[in-house]
């Protein structure tokens, strides 16, 4: 008998077992595996391709179901489970409700999306979200109730509520002030009993809350649930987990270090705030647009999005979105006990912030605004000491009252811009109109100035370096452009016009060669940069 090559019998095996699935059976494919696991890589890509083909006659199922999934077909029985419909469906699993029919009771099956390809970092998330939410009794808590495996698909048995989630009764209903306090209250509560079992939730939002008949919250998922101990070190560092509109800074820089109980009352502050303001503090239209903010800006008041939100209610929230922890509320039960007083009308613990504290907060609020009225700041101030050096000079006098005229102007003007960026459809007009106005207004500076003689010149890289803030390529490459022209045209009124300058001046060009080249590469540098982080912006919006 002639023995059949390895790569044949191969081959064969996986015809074999690829028939029998387009036959409807549930061949073994961990058998198969053991038999032949060379087959591995080839049966995982296979699988892959077969996910991303339509199911004939699936036009009704949701975007993103499992192609070969076995549960295209509802009701259908599933472990000792009747599978009634699809309830939910995030990054990692899809939840059912269904009927335990040994206790005829309604429940919550979650299970892995696509088990067949799920990595084993995936089955070990999926198994700690259970052990984190088994290991916790609270009414405010979703119960876990079962944790197995029926035919090579992981899942759990979860206490089913009736209801909605809290983010789909935002999308449909308004809530009161005193209303959202009461409900961030309860959730607090739970959130603090979760810390007492060293559980830290990490994606706390409106969807993972659960409103029952009777109006109550349930937490659920427990899917990026860490354990933490006091003084203890992290493993995973760098690693970003969470929801960027509700995550706090220092898990938004992947600081795993840095993650503790503080971290989820900047979420139950984010939730607050979109409470009272029916949006989250932030949220951009990409996922890294709203990390970048989360790290470095600060969101509206929420008195300027609704004027019915109360001010001590204002404090609140402010005080969980702290960027530093150490400013927020110790604890999720500081902030429910703080709620508390402020139902009762009794005299709160947070107080309003310092004059500088405001400030601060401003300038990450409005920073293009901030840095144009910094630098005019600077420049004032330096202006007048001159003007009182020099009040003798007439000269230097007429100069000094149409360089404040000019600063007026262009902080008026900053301040009119700013408020027109706050409009999405004005957004990239204003963006190239502002920069323009910029660029002008620097150049009549210089004009009446001692032109390129001027120490002024250095403001020409400096609107470069503003000009990534927008995070337009061209918008760089345009005040470059700007930039350049604005120069060369002061380089030949100097030489041709101002002769007066020349004495003491370095009269050779290669001086404005080198700052030619110089402003090129800042352009350069500048869009490079921004390009990149774009390009990082699409990528991570891709993979999210």
């Amino acid at each position: 008998m002639v023995e059949l090559p390895q790569d044949v019998v191969e081959f064969s095996a996986l015809e074999e077992y690829l028939n029998r699935l387009q036959a409807g059976e549930r061949p073994d494919r961990e058998k198969l595996l053991r038999d032949h696991p060379q087959l591995e890589s080839a049966l995982r890509c296979l699988e892959a391709l077969d996910a991303l083909v339509p199911v004939e006659g699936s036009e009704g199922e949701p975007e993103g179901s499992d192609s070969h999934s076995l549960f295209s077909h509802l009701p259908r029985d599933f472990a000792h489970f009747e599978l009634e419909e699809e309830i939910g469906r995030g990054g990692m699993g899809v939840v059912y409700k269904a009927r335990q029919k040994d206790l005829d009771r309604t429940v919550a099956v979650k299970m892995i999306l696509d088990s067949y390809l799920a990595s084993e970092e995936h089955v070990r998330r999926f198994h700690e979200e259970a052990r984190a939410a088994a290991r916790v009794e609270h009414s405010n808590i979703v119960h876990i109730h079962e944790v197995g495996q029926w035919n090579d698909q992981h899942y759990f048995v979860m206490e089913y509520i009736e209801g909605t989630s809290l983010a789909e009764k935002l999308c449909h209903s308004t809530i009161e002030p005193e209303q959202a306090a009461m409900l961030v209250q309860r959730v607090a509560r739970a959130v603090e009993h979760l810390h007492q079992q060293g559980i830290i939730h990490r994606d706390l939002k409106p969807s993972n809350i659960l409103i029952d008949k009777d109006g109550e919250p349930h937490v659920t998922d427990f899917g990026l649930a860490k354990l933490f101990q006091k003084g203890g070190q992290s493993t995973a560092t760098g690693i970003i987990v969470g929801t960027p509109s509700y995550m706090a800074p220092e898990q938004a820089a992947g600081k795993s270090e840095l993650l503790g109980p503080r971290c989820d009352v900047y979420s139950l502050g984010a939730i607050l705030y979109e409470l009272l303001t029916g949006r989250p503090p932030f949220q951009e239209d990409r996922p890294l647009d709203t990390v970048m903010k989360v790290l470095s800006g600060e969101p509206p008041l929420p008195r300027s999005l609704n004027r019915k939100v109360p001010r001590a209610l204002e404090l609140i929230c402010l005080k969980c979105l702290a960027k530093v922890p150490d400013e927020r509320y110790e604890s999720a039960a500081a902030l429910a006990e703080e709620l508390g007083r402020y139902l009762k009308g009794e005299p709160l613990e947070v107080r309003p912030p310092s004059l500088v504290r405001r400030i601060v907060r401003w300038s990450r609020r409005e920073p293009a605004l901030a840095t144009r009225l910094g630098v005019l700041g600077i420049f004032f101030c330096v202006q007048w000491t001159n003007f009182f050096v020099n009040q003798n000079s007439a000269d230097f006098a007429a100069f000094h009252w149409k360089a404040l005229t000019i600063i007026g102007i262009w902080t008026a003007s900053a301040i009119v811009f700013q408020r027109c960026m706050k409009s999405p459809q004005w957004w990239i007009p204003t963006c190239f109109v502002w920069g323009t106005l910029d660029s002008l207004i620097l150049f009549f500076l210089l004009w009446i100035a001692d032109g390129v003689a001027s120490p002024l010149v250095v403001c020409y890289p400096l609107l470069l370096v503003a000009s990534g803030l927008w995070m337009r390529v061209r918008f760089v490459w345009f005040m470059g452009a700007l930039s350049l022209v604005s120069y060369l045209v002061h380089v030949v009124h100097f030489y041709g016009w101002r002769q007066k300058l020349h004495a003491g001046f370095d009269m050779d060009l290669d001086r404005h060669v080198i700052f030619v080249v110089m402003l090129f590469g800042v352009a350069w540098g500048v869009a490079n940069l921004v390009r990149r982080i774009r390009v990082l912006n699409t990528y991570y919006d891709r993979a999210g």
